[in-house]
């Protein structure tokens, strides 16, 4: 084997061999290679250093000899090779070596298909992106030199499991879960527990199994869910996962502020009172709490993540205090005394004697001191007197404040309320003990209305007094529950199951580490809050957790009381997590809402993708308090917490969907490494989420699906243009496959007929379209939502011509987009038109959805066209439609048809109805009525009686009919009496057959020929109607202006022309060099064919009629006649139809495709 060495030493550029001014500029190209003959290469990623570094070789191997060869730059984004001094082995390769020997098979392909270890090399050195980012398709294939990063280390327990439980455990857990255990019992609250964490835990699940499905970047959830549902799924689910995180932070403000004002400082409410008053304290405070976060993570972020981990350890610490609380409980439970008055809860507040009763009762004793006899007696002596002394007691009775609270007065002869003066106050232990036995009456649920008084069940009473008043110093409920509305308060409290995929990005493995933290962190939630209704229920007194804010345990945390050492533990634990809580938040939020807007599929989003240098989301910091603050003004926890209940629940209903439709559609890249999921467990899940959305609040669930869907048709009204291999897409696919096959079981139903249309375009040499017309009149059809097709013939090799039929289907596309018409675009390119519409009429369509009826425009100036082929293309098409069983439509000076733009005005659509064509005739009129062009005409339908027809019964039958098809017409049968055939008809059809002769046995130039053309039809130029805008007036017009026309023809124009033999040999003189002039002669002595004078006849008796009855119609709907089967009567075949259409401004010929398409069967 031989052996390379070799030096680079770095020179001018100008001195390289081959590198002159003139030499193209390979420093611009980004990935340029010097290859070795050697199979050793130097890829460098300064490509300047390429140009100007010179290359000076040693070879030494089996040779022993120096031989100096070239080499070669090979640039990556081009097939050219520039020679150049290039380092070969002693083997002496030649140019052909430049790829490695074993691929040299494929080495034309490499610039478009790279090796497998390039491809291994860019896959090994991925980095997760930021999200929001450019693709991660889009940025392997940049070549730009990307600044060193640092390697994600985090792993499953610092990255994913403790995020998760921050987030998780909340400010649900410290003040209202005793609430929702007291108000629903212990049963129902394992209940409510449960079935929200199934959820999670099912939405999880699914979470996994995208999440494992694929390098998932940085920002997770969101662009699990749009990459997965599209973009109109991914934008309408984003925004309502944005609303929910930013409601959460407010929910988190206002339960610190709540926390703040009722439990730490009390003094502090500007406010003073209840109701009213409160919530006005939580306005004012949690607008200066949101500020002045909003400010914190508007400086920095980094500040914000370093305080993380106290929020962290503030809830583990406050949590484990819980347990440890109720355990000593059962041992020496704590003093928390609640007064009751019957089985009524007093509110501590107003006991400020702490005396729990109607009178204090306080006794004086006196002591009297005599001398009894003057005689002192003395303790054990006889020797002294003897000292009697008398003990006096005094008994005061003194009302307490619970008496004049009922009373209004301090006096004990006054008059009471009934309930008061009926029953005693007792003391009942707040927190009984883990081993009291308390469990079993908090088994069950005690649902309040709102103004109702917290009582004890088992404490006996007199309940023939009136109800209690607002006044009385009792705890009331607040609001008015029930099983739906703590459902919608407690799910906030396991969310945040997103927060390790958030952070995909920070993590060493995370298809590993996203599935374990996330479920471990669920399963660990879950024990937490089941474990603690379990010891709520057994540890606190009834009455103690059904008062939300600790009123009759002297305004101290609820949940705060069974903590151990002291409430305080928890109050502060409480207060600094939810207030961590409410950071992260509004954190995450903008910068979800930034990445929705770099990803730019809501356009009044994309000012919000901005921010500041470093990319902090400043504008959408902004925004999202803005909407923060709303959530505050509301200022009740009980009333937010619904609210976001319904955004998340939306979000992990389609998390769950997702996944679930990915299954079920057996994608072919979905693949996840995380195995533990099935399509039934994620359409449990999506179930379970959309029951709880209309559990918790119905109309909450509403408003949250009609905001959802509203993105989502904008979206999908403004076209993102996204794809994402998303599960709609593949659904579509699915749904389309199944309905095809559906289709294909049998031919449709004449009520289910639609015109499926092909439409066939001609593009000029410049590949613009000749007739866009034809494409608007397509769409005025669409009133019968079928299928369209807009296809076109490129002439040509297909191999030679695909970038020009490429081309072609883009324009093709814009003008489609431009007259709104929604289908399919066909290009097919051939060597021959006629071949190109046969194979596309044949091809064009799939299973059941292919094309029923062909568009085509008429052809231009067929008779002055130097190609013949186009009118014979034009029959041939005729033909292959109907051999085809296809419908035909032919508009007719299609320039004068009016735009989708044009105003609608009063008229007539006319439809001459000759022979039954399967309904064809009637129902074009009723489709294009549907649009706002032709809404105002009023459809005339004239039939034609013969001799032998009764005219009065046709009309009456005709009449009856069109009531049976639901179409309002004007009815009008026509008489046609036979007549002979005029001298009219016999000089048309012998000019007809005069010019087809002349042009089948003259083969003259282009200009001979015309001339020839022209002098034929000058001979009865008086009796040619020139169609009035009919598609060859301009052309005849433009060929007529080019050559100078003398007085005398003119002159002849207005008289009947006759040939004579001075004009004969005049012409003969004048033309001597025509090569034929026996066949001319021949020409001029020709006599009509009889059968061609008969179909002239009835072209020129229709048109008159036609021309009589309908010439102010704005439409002309007619059956047209089929071509003939003989070939060669093709040219007579186009003359009888411009016969029948002269003097029409606008005219739809219709050819049936022979199967009915209108019925009048319902």
């Amino acid at each position: 084997m031989s052996s390379v060495r070799f030096t680079v030493t770095p020179t001018k550029a100008e001195d390289l061999p081959g590198l002159s001014d003139t030499s193209p500029d390979i420093s611009s190209r980004p990935s340029a290679h010097v290859r070795f003959g050697s199979r050793e290469s130097i890829n460098r990623s300064d490509a300047v250093s390429e140009a100007s570094a010179g290359v000076n070789t040693t070879v030494s191997g089996a040779g022993g000899n120096d031989t100096p060869d070239q080499c070669s730059v090979d640039q990556g984004d081009g097939n050219s090779k520039n020679s150049s001094v290039y380092i070969n082995n002693s083997h002496g390769m030649d140019d052909d070596d430049f790829y490695d020997r074993n691929l040299a098979l494929f080495e034309e392909e490499m610039d478009t298909r790279p090796k497998v270890s390039s491809l291994l090399n860019r896959l090994a050195n991925y980095t997760n992106l930021t999200q929001g980012a450019k693709e991660h398709e889009e940025a392997e294939s940049i070549g730009e030199k990307k600044k060193p990063s640092k390697s994600p280390q985090m792993g499953t327990f610092m990255g994913v499991y403790l995020p998760c439980l921050q987030n998780i455990f909340g400010v649900i857990l410290f003040l209202r879960l005793t609430w929702v255990v007291g108000t629903a019992g212990v049963l129902q609250a394992l209940c409510i527990v449960f079935i929200c964490c199934c959820c999670t835990l099912l939405t999880a699940i699914s979470m996994s199994a995208i999440a494992t499905n694929g390098v998932v970047p940085a920002g997770g959830s969101y662009f699990m869910i749009s990459r997965s549902l599209g973009p109109e799924f991914g934008g309408a689910v984003g925004i309502c996962f944005y609303l929910g995180t930013t409601f959460a932070g407010a929910m988190y403000i206002l339960g610190a502020i709540e926390i703040f004002l009722m439990y730490i400082v009390p003094q502090a409410a500007i406010f003073k009172g209840e109701g009213a008053a409160m919530l006005n304290n939580m306005r004012v405070y949690g607008s200066i709490c949101l500020l002045l976060m909003s400010l914190l993570v508007f400086v920095g972020v980094k500040y914000v993540n370093k305080l993380a981990s106290i929020f962290l350890a503030c809830v583990i610490v406050s949590i484990v205090s819980i347990y440890v609380g109720a355990l000593v409980s059962a041992f020496s439970k704590p003093s928390f005394p609640v007064c009751m008055l019957g089985n009524r809860t007093i509110n501590s507040h107003f006991i400020n004697d702490g005396e729990c009763g109607k009178i204090n009762v306080e006794i004086k004793y006196t002591m009297e001191s005599y001398d009894s006899n003057a005689t002192y007696l003395y303790e054990n002596s006889t020797a002294g007197p003897t000292v009697v002394s008398t003990v006096a007691s005094i008994v005061e009775e003194k009302t307490t404040d619970l008496w004049r609270a009922f009373c209004h007065s301090p006096e004990l002869n006054t008059t009471c309320d009934e309930y008061f003066s009926s029953n005693n106050f007792s003391e009942i232990d707040g927190i009984p003990g883990l081993a009291s036995g308390i469990i079993s009456e908090n088994l069950w649920s005690s649902y309040l209305s709102k103004g109702e008084v917290v009582e004890k069940s088992s404490l006996s009473s007199s309940h023939a007094a009136p109800p209690p008043a607002a006044s009385h110093p009792y705890v009331f409920a607040d609001i008015t529950t029930s099983f739906t509305l703590l459902v919608g308060i407690f799910f906030p409290s396991v969310t945040g199951i997103m927060a390790g995929s958030n952070r995909s990005g920070d993590l060493k493995d995370a298809q590993r580490s996203i599935p374990i933290g996330t479920i471990l962190a669920i399963l660990t939630t879950s024990l937490v809050y089941l474990s603690s209704v379990v010891l709520f229920g057994a540890c606190i007194e009834g009455v103690v957790l059904r008062d939300k804010f600790g009123d009759s345990v002297k305004g101290n945390l609820v949940v705060g009381t069974l903590a151990w050492p002291s409430p305080w533990v928890i109050v502060i634990g409480s207060f600094f997590s939810t207030c961590g809580a409410g950071l992260q938040s509004l954190t995450g939020a903008p910068r979800l809402l930034q990445a929705i807007a770099k990803d730019n599929i809501i356009p009044f989003l994309r000012v919000f993708g901005h921010g500041k240098a470093n990319g902090e989301p400043t504008w959408a910091l902004l925004l999202t308090a803005l909407i923060a603050e709303l959530g505050i003004l509301i200022a009740s926890l009980d009333l937010v917490a619904p609210i976001l209940t319904m955004f998340f629940l939306m979000c992990y209903l389609f998390v769950n969907l997702a996944c679930a439709l990915q299954t079920l559609l057996r994608t072919p890249n979905w693949r996840p490494r995380f195995s533990y999921y099935h399509w039934s467990l994620s359409f449990l899940g999506m179930t379970i989420c959309l029951a709880l959305m209309f559990i918790s609040s119905w109309y909450y669930a509403i408003i949250a699906m009609v905001i959802a869907t509203m993105i989502y048709k904008y979206i999908e009204y403004h076209g993102a243009e996204k794809e994402w291999g998303d599960g709609i897409r593949g659904l579509s696919l699915s749904a389309a496959r199944y309905a095809l096959l559906r289709l294909e079981e049998g031919p449709p139903h004449t009520k289910n007929w639609r015109p499926q249309l092909l439409v066939l375009l001609k593009l000029d040499e410049d590949a613009h379209v000749k007739s866009p017309r034809l494409l608007t009149f397509a769409s005025q059809l669409k009133a019968g939502k079928g299928l369209t097709i807009v296809g076109t013939v490129v002439p040509g090799n297909f191999l030679q011509t695909y970038g020009e039929a490429l081309a072609a289907e883009q324009t093709l596309k814009h003008l489609m987009d431009k007259e709104r018409v929604k289908g399919f675009v066909q290009c097919i390119v051939a060597q021959k038109p006629r071949e190109g519409i046969s194979h596309m009429i044949q091809s064009s369509g799939l299973g059941g959805m292919k094309p029923n009826t062909v568009v085509m425009g008429w052809p231009h100036a067929w008779r002055q066209s130097e190609d013949p082929q186009s009118w014979k293309t034009f029959i041939n098409t005729v033909r292959v439609t109907t051999a085809a069983h296809l419908a035909l439509l032919v508009p007719k000076n299609i320039s004068l048809f009016p735009s989708n733009n044009e105003p609608s005005t009063e008229g007539y659509i006319d439809v001459w109805w000759i022979v039954h064509d399967g309904g064809m005739l009637m129902l074009l009129p009723f489709l294009l009525r549907q649009h706002k062009v032709w809404r105002k005409c009023r459809m005339r339908i004239f039939t034609v009686a013969q001799m032998e027809d009764n005219s009065i019964q046709m009309k009456k039958d005709l009449a009856t009919f069109l009531y049976h098809l639901r179409i309002e017409a004007e009815v009008e049968v026509v008489e046609m009496h036979n007549s002979d055939i005029s001298a009219y008809t016999y000089e048309r059809t012998l000019m007809m057959e005069q010019r087809s002769q002349m042009l089948r046995q003259m083969r003259l130039s282009k200009s001979d020929r015309e001339k020839e053309a022209q002098l034929v039809k000058d001979r009865n130029s008086m009796l040619r109607l020139t169609s009035i805008g009919s598609d060859d007036d301009d052309d005849t017009d433009g060929g007529e202006r080019d050559r100078p026309v003398s007085s005398s023809t003119e002159h002849h124009r207005r008289v009947q022309m006759t040939w004579t033999k001075e004009k004969t040999a005049q012409y003969r003189a004048t033309h001597s060099g025509c090569s034929t002039p026996e066949g001319f002669r021949d020409m001029l002595s020709i006599r009509p064919d009889h059968s061609n004078v008969r179909r002239m006849h009835t072209a020129v008796k229709l048109n008159e009629v036609i021309v009589n009855k309908s010439h102010d119609a704005r439409l002309v709907l007619l059956n047209m006649p089929g071509p003939p089967k003989n070939p060669e009567g093709d040219e007579n075949y186009m003359e009888f139809l411009e016969v029948l259409t002269e003097g029409l401004e606008r005219v739809l010929l219709v050819r049936g495709g022979g199967s009915e398409v209108i019925t009048i069967y319902s």
